[in-house]
């Protein structure tokens, strides 16, 4: 598959605004314009709000958000690293309001499907002609025996989700002595973000470095092998890090003893002075409220790749890593779920078809120390029966270095900027 001028335009968006912005979209029933609700303000879901407004002006949009601030998951384990601290990670939401979103600070704990309705703790009951959902991942704490309890404590956290545990786990390095072991694991597939493990792995080796020399890395991968840009990896650990990375696949953790800091695998207890277990996830709960989480396992939810509109629930749209898909669970790939989405629900309001053939990119960046990154890069075209096909240009690099470390940092005040500004 060949990229044309078509193609780019497409996955910059502009070929959708332009589609997008030639007719109305149809009238709601108590306002005279059509309403779209969107849950969840990360990468996808203030991307799809913004995007349905700038595509649809005649479209109402309510982004429904419980957290004050966006906390970005990518550049998060920079601060395990001590490269980057908790507020250069953190941005507001106050641009969005500009381009006409109605935010709205609460949890969503009702949808009505049929009704098309969604209720909230603060009581708020807020009709819907269309309905997207950006929920994330949740944590599935019940797969690693005690890890509730050592959560619960302070003890051991996931930090996959990037805000007060990422900064609790950066204090907990910091009070760990030279010569002392941190114990990561890695989930098992699917999980979001598939190359970050390996990443934290690699900031947290800079930091040892740079403080604590002495100490080592035990890496318990629930995969049978590095499942992202191994090559990127490997180079780091044996290169930067010679003898700090004891990388150890097939063994997920199945308890977790705070007490004693041991993480249990089937071949071995593992005793470390830092714990950081990272449980299997699945689709954002608000999903499962909506009837969404509907693959074979209950676990993701399938869509209609084209449009991201379920497959089982008629008008609800899910976007970002809880979708079912053979796309990276990425910040990237969320914001490209959300323009392809956020042009089919405008065409669809306005009574057209969506474009059939949607192409979407994901651009993925890893650092490997604090001066050196690599990445991963793919463009994707979506084809009717067989899903998004990958074209063959794509690629990752097998080196980290400072050239793509400045690209990295680019990237992440770019993309923070698309999603937000």
């Amino acid at each position: 598959m060949t990229l044309n001028r078509r193609d780019f335009l497409k996955i910059s968006g502009a070929g959708a605004a332009a589609a997008a912005l030639s007719g109305c979209a149809t009238q709601g029933a108590s306002s005279g314009r059509a309403h779209v609700v969107v849950v969840g303000a990360g990468f996808g879901g203030a991307t799809c709000a913004k995007y349905i407004r700038q595509w649809g002006p005649n479209v109402d949009v309510t982004l429904i958000e419980p957290n004050d601030k966006f906390v970005s998951c990518p550049t998060s384990n920079w601060v395990l690293g001590g490269i980057r601290t908790m507020d250069d990670i953190t941005h507001g939401y106050d641009n969005l309001p500009k381009h006409g979103i109605k935010m709205v600070k609460d949890y969503v704990t009702g949808i009505d499907a049929a009704k098309r309705v969604v209720t909230t703790r603060g009581g708020a009951s807020i009709g819907y002609d269309r309905l997207v959902l950006a929920p994330g991942i949740e944590i599935l704490t019940d797969t690693v025996k005690g890890f509730k309890e050592a959560e619960a404590a302070g003890k051991v956290v996931h930090a996959w989700k990037a805000g007060p545990q990422t900064a609790l786990l950066r204090k907990q390095l910091e009070a760990m002595p030279d010569g002392g072991t941190f114990v990561m694991s890695v989930p098992a597939t699917p999980y979001r973000c598939p190359p970050g493990p390996y990443e934290r792995a690699c900031m947290v080796a800079h930091y040892f470095k740079q403080a604590k020399p002495k100490s080592k890395i035990i890496l318990l991968d629930g995969n049978p092998d590095i499942v992202s840009k191994k090559g990127l990896f490997m180079d780091a650990w044996n290169t930067l890090y010679p003898g700090m990375i004891d990388y150890r696949p097939n063994n997920a953790p199945l308890a977790v003893d705070a007490g004693r800091m041991l993480v249990t695998t089937e071949f071995d207890d593992v005793k470390g002075d830092v714990l950081n277990v990272v449980p299997r996830q699945r689709a954002g709960a608000v999903t499962a409220l909506a009837g969404a989480r509907n693959d074979s396992a209950g676990n993701w939810c399938t869509v209609n790749l084209a449009t991201f509109e379920s497959t089982t629930v008629p008008n609800v749209h899910v976007i970002g890593d809880s979708v079912a898909s053979n796309l990276p669970k990425s910040g990237h790939m969320a914001t490209n779920h959300a323009k392809v989405c956020a042009a089919a629900i405008v065409e669809l309001l306005a009574g057209r078809q969506p474009d059939p053939i949607p192409v979407v990119a994901n651009t993925c960046y890893s650092a490997t120390s604090g001066t050196t990154s690599g990445y991963v890069a793919n463009v994707y075209r979506y084809e009717a029966g067989k899903g998004y096909v990958s074209a063959p240009e794509g690629g990752a690099t097998a080196k980290g270095d400072e050239l793509n470390f400045a690209y990295n940092e680019s990237w992440a005040k770019n993309i923070w900027a698309e999603v937000l500004n």
